[in-house]
């Protein structure tokens, strides 16, 4: 059962080829997994920057593997959310902004933004592998933490995946995210990239709330990408 949820995850959140598809529904009563996969993107942009030459090519490759073997669905997520933030009018305009296939300026500005501050994050460390798994695995909490706590604000992807949650899915992904400590990083930058997660998650629900009305896929993408930024920004700003 396990292994199927942990199949079904990483199909679900990365272009890993893993045979026949696994039961989508093993993934939606386990999210509290998510930072399992975490620990594979991140895992798999620590050693593209491990064996780059130059700070600069390990920060870009780490970060371009990262985006590629997610498939750049959370990515996709932001540049909706993007659309979504810099939308006119009320909360209807800004709904059908965020969930519209077209991609408009503000998603444009947003990728662009967010990009950049991973980027900027990981150029100003010095341990650029490490980096990249702390804030992959963290991102997958806060995405963790949003099915289990967030509101549904449409039928959909998220509102299926949620209705599986409970409030200590949470808890449990937390759980798995302790393995980071293992980490030659310092406990204390570590606490850091911890509260910058929990930032992150408190910050999306409150404007998702505020100008959405709740959550969905591409707001909880969206948060992945966020996420990931300031927790690597998070370990720049302590010395990592």
């Amino acid at each position: 059962m396990v292994l199927s949820a942990v199949k079904a995850l990483l199909q679900f959140t990365t272009v890993l080829p893993l045979g026949r598809h696994a039961g989508y529904d093993a993934f939606a009563r386990a999210s509290w997994i998510l930072p399992i996969a975490g620990y594979v993107t991140g895992g798999a942009g620590a050693l593209v920057a491990l064996i780059m030459p130059t700070p600069v090519l390990a920060a870009a490759g780490a970060l371009a593997t990262i985006l590629v073997v997610s498939g750049l669905n959370h990515f996709d997520g932001l540049l909706d959310l993007g659309d979504g933030l810099m939308a006119h009018g009320g909360r209807e305009k800004r709904v059908n902004a965020l969930t519209d296939r077209q991609i408009g300026a503000g998603g444009v500005g947003a990728g662009i933004i967010v990009t950049m501050l991973a980027f900027a994050g990981l150029l100003s460390v010095t341990a650029v592998a490490c980096a990249v798994i702390i804030g992959e695995v963290l991102a997958k909490w806060v995405q963790s933490a949003l099915i289990a706590h967030g509101r549904p604000f449409r039928e959909g992807m998220f509102s299926y995946i949620s209705g599986f949650s409970r409030p200590w899915f949470s808890a449990a992904a937390f759980l798995l995210c302790l393995p980071l400590l293992l980490l030659p990083v310092a406990p204390a930058a570590l606490a850091g990239a911890g509260a910058a997660a929990v930032v992150t998650f408190l910050g999306v629900m409150m404007v998702a709330r505020h100008l959405f009305g709740g959550i969905n896929g591409d707001i909880t993408g969206a948060a992945n990408e966020v996420a990931r930024a300031l927790v690597v920004i998070a370990l720049a700003l302590a010395g990592v």
